[in-house]
């Protein structure tokens, strides 16, 4: 065989070699979908090893691609200047003359947004749909001559703009008079929820808070959350269970700040079930645990479940939209900072943008997240490793742009890129291949120009996505090392931006 023609050839052989052994690997190791027990007496290292191969529920993993959801809080608390409602609304008082869900949804779909969740019931217990559990809902108002729908409204305009569509339902109910009855209440919740999963096709995530109170009667409310569980598994086997759900967690703030070290992988007991309750209470932890999946929380745990963390904040000081805070719309600025510290810390954002009494999203809010939206756009366009050459077996895997491919980091896990000509960057975005579980604990970026390599910028969990800014560099190659990991790490992708000089404020 001709020399030139024989090189490709040994090249595709080598391919397929790498690629059958990668592929080999993977199906020898075994994995546990959604969590695993450890042994009563595991060897030196067995938990964080079994840790590392616990991986997401398919309906999970596509929550994580969502990275940046909606939240709309809408009921009579906009028409009473409320937060929290008191359950003796009149319904009468709901009747925004304007209610444009489209205008919503094409609003948060053009900031990046890919779900929207209503809160179909607040505390108050007005219901957002025509329910036949209780009079008080849109029927009784006088929007729509008592004949509208909200959630179906946004149900329609999800569907017309091909985005998630996903209902907060809130367990505390100050209207219902059955409220601390806890069978009789479970009933009526659930056949409040049964209607929402049944009446308006697919429902992507359930929202449920903990409030939890006495009723009328002065009993406290014992909620049934396995009941309420086997309701959403039965009917929508797709959605996630958010919050007091087994399947995503609460980050622990409304600030719209994730943690540093953000393990999806945890000892934390999803969900509201007694069998958590008293997991999370022998390990003295909850969702505001500043660490809810190192080392030293393995060695306490009996079993790890992935429970990741979604980041839940409003675009203004409250969660329903107020007059007296349109002048305190978080600015471009800030929702940059959020976006940083959620996102690219490993968490889904859900980014709260309350209508007004209109039954519209305000100017004021529609400019942030135009800004929001530019930022974004200007800084993740242009991927300064895209050509680059790469150094470390496999490591062409990590910016090669395919998601599905990655850095399997065997030995010494360190690669080195070369960029096409000399880059500036002062973003640097990791994603791990959680299919494959979470594993990196430590990691380190640095760049080299001329002959003086420096570090740029080090740290330590990076799951699904991990975001770190730092000062302008600007480098001839750049090396990324993972110090520390549970199990051989998988990069997915590797990638170097450049940030916009200027932050715009206002958008027209």
């Amino acid at each position: 065989m001709d020399r030139i023609k024989f090189i490709p050839f040994l090249i595709s052989i080598a391919i397929f070699l790498s690629i059958s052994s990668s592929c080999a690997r993977k199906e020898k190791e075994k994995y546990y979908a959604g969590s695993v027990e450890f042994p009563v007496r595991p060897i030196h290292g067995m938990k964080e090893a079994m840790a590392a191969h616990v991986i997401p529920h398919p309906r999970q993993y596509a929550w994580q691609q969502l990275e940046m959801t909606a939240f709309i809080h809408f009921t009579v608390n906009t028409f009473t200047n409320s937060e929290w409602g008191k359950g003796d609304e009149n319904p009468e008082v709901f009747n925004p003359a304007s209610l444009d869900a489209e205008q919503w949804v094409k609003t948060l779909q053009e900031a990046g947004m890919k779900m929207v969740i209503l809160t179909a019931k607040h505390h108050d217990g007005f219901c957002l749909w025509p329910t036949k559990t209780t009079a008080h809902s849109v029927a009784s108002s006088p929007w729509r001559e008592g004949k509208g729908d909200v959630v179906r409204e946004l149900r329609d305009a999800c569907d017309k703009y091909g985005m998630k569509f996903g209902l907060y339902l809130s367990p505390w109910d100050r209207n219902a008079d059955c409220y601390g009855d806890s069978p009789a209440y479970n009933k009526y919740f659930i056949d409040q929820l049964t209607e929402l999963l049944t009446w308006y096709g697919k429902v992507d995530e359930i929202w449920f808070d903990g409030a939890c109170v006495e009723g009328p009667n002065g009993k406290k409310q014992v909620y049934d959350w396995e009941a309420y569980y086997a309701v959403i598994r039965n009917l929508q086997p797709d959605a996630v269970a958010a919050i007091m759900g087994e399947d995503v967690r609460w980050v622990g703030t409304e600030s719209g700040y994730g943690r540093e070290t953000e393990w999806s992988v945890t000892a934390l007991a999803p969900g509201g079930s007694d069998a958590s309750r008293e997991i999370n209470d022998q390990l003295g932890m909850d969702a505001m645990s500043e660490d809810l999946g190192s080392v030293a929380v393995l060695e306490k745990a009996g079993k790890v479940f992935w429970y990741p963390a979604e980041v839940d904040v409003s675009i203004r000081p409250g969660w329903f939209w107020h007059a007296s805070e349109d002048t305190m719309v978080k600015d471009v600025d800030k929702l940059v900072d959020i976006y940083f510290s959620s996102v690219g810390r490993n968490a889904v954002l859900l980014l709260n943008v309350p209508p007004d009494t209109r039954g519209l999203i305000h100017e004021n809010d529609i400019n942030s997240l135009k800004g929001l939206r530019l930022y974004l756009d200007e800084t993740f366009d242009t991927d300064l490793l895209n050509g680059a050459r790469p150094y470390g077996q496999s490591a062409s895997n990590a910016i090669d742009g395919n998601k599905n491919t990655s850095w399997v980091a065997s030995g010494e896990a360190v690669a080195s890129f070369v960029p096409a000509i000399s880059a500036t960057f002062n973003v640097a975005m990791l994603q791990e291949d959680i299919t494959r579980g979470q594993r990196v604990e430590y990691f380190v970026i640095e760049a080299r120009s001329g002959e003086v390599w420096d570090t740029i910028v080090r740290g330590t969990t990076i799951g699904y996505k991990r975001l770190l800014r730092f000062p302008a560099v600007k480098a001839d190659e750049i090396r990324l090392s993972i110090l520390s990991s549970r199990a051989t790490p998988c990069i997915s992708t590797f990638g170097l931006y450049l940030t916009p000089d200027t932050i715009p404020a206002f958008v027209k």
